[in-house]
């Protein structure tokens, strides 16, 4: 006869065994598993060697082909812009080096920086947009013809072309002396720029941006330096817009104006001011201005170029 102790024994070794089963089949199944995502790894690791390996190949041929537009550069644009005059303007956010780079090629060309004019983050602040709009038309001088857009972006560029640039068609002053020293002394009170002494007006003009806007009302501020940078342009014999690739794409100042073809007819924009073959691009574009033409320079995806005439980049 069949025990009660007899089927405990069996029942106990029944799932004795099963436990065995699932330990000794899961011990293969992760020994396989594991066996597979090893040499996925490896594999990983290999690719990840090789993009490493071109990425390094890559920045060493840009930096050659920079170190070349270096050397290159005085020669290039030797005489482009002989006896023509400049008005240098930044951003917050610009480089010095790019700024102080830039200032010594423009007199390698023939040309020279009769003023410089920083904007400080207030002139882009969205709250601030009335006060600076209230001030520009204050200091509108008698006789200047300011847009109807009533944005403080276009305004300030409307009153600072009027002042610190030159007439397009006369190479002469547009407006007079006293009215240049209220327009920059009602804007540094303001607290919207921060100009050099003794700014003179010049033919043409580079404004020098920084990285992409980024943080709360950053469309807006991207947006108001490519409406002054545009008003600037037609203000005077010409313009050009530099800055950097992450600012050309997407909400950065440069890429403002890429979107609108109405200021990218008129408005040169360069993306890569922040390297040798950026800034020799940034003066073959003054150029270009001078002789009534615009482009899209550098190395972002919405670049035309990498310079004037240089051949196109394929948009």
């Amino acid at each position: 006869m069949i025990s009660l102790r007899y089927h405990i024994v069996s029942i106990t070794a029944c799932f004795l065994a099963l436990a065995v089963g699932v330990v000794l089949g899961s011990t293969a199944l992760n020994g396989s598993l594991l066996s597979g995502l090893s040499d996925e790894r490896k594999d990983l690791g290999t690719q990840v060697s090789d993009l490493e390996a071109q990425r390094n190949v890559l920045n060493a041929r840009l930096a050659d082909a920079d170190a070349f537009a270096g050397a290159m550069g005085p020669k290039m644009v030797a005489g482009a812009l002989d006896k023509r005059t400049v008005l240098l303007v930044t951003t917050q956010d610009a480089r010095p080096a790019d700024r102080d780079a830039l200032k010594k090629l423009v007199g390698q060309s023939g040309a020279s920086v009769t003023g410089e004019l920083q904007l400080t983050d207030a002139f882009t602040d969205p709250a601030k947009t009335d006060q600076l709009r209230d001030v520009v038309t204050r200091l509108q001088p008698a006789g200047a013809k300011f847009p109807t857009a009533g944005d403080s972006g276009t305004l300030a560029g409307a009153l600072l072309g009027s002042v610190l640039l030159l007439d397009k068609s006369t190479a002469k002053p547009q407006s007079g002396p006293d009215e240049l020293a209220a327009a920059l002394s009602g804007l540094t009170d303001g607290g919207f720029v921060k100009p050099t002494q003794g700014a003179q007006p010049a033919q043409l003009a580079v404004v020098l941006t920084g990285a992409q806007q980024t943080g709360e009302g950053a469309g807006d501020r991207a947006a108001s330096i490519a409406r002054f940078a545009a008003q600037l342009d037609r203000s005077g014999a010409g313009a050009v817009l530099a800055g950097d690739p992450g600012s050309a794409e997407g909400s950065g100042p440069l890429g403002v104006v890429r979107a609108d073809t109405s200021a990218t007819s008129i408005l040169s924009t360069v993306d890569n001011v922040d390297s040798q073959a950026g800034r020799v691009a940034t003066l073959l574009a003054l150029k270009e201005q001078l002789d009534g033409g615009a482009g899209r320079y550098g190395i972002a995806g919405n670049a035309q170029s990498p310079a004037p005439g240089v051949g196109s980049a394929g948009n």
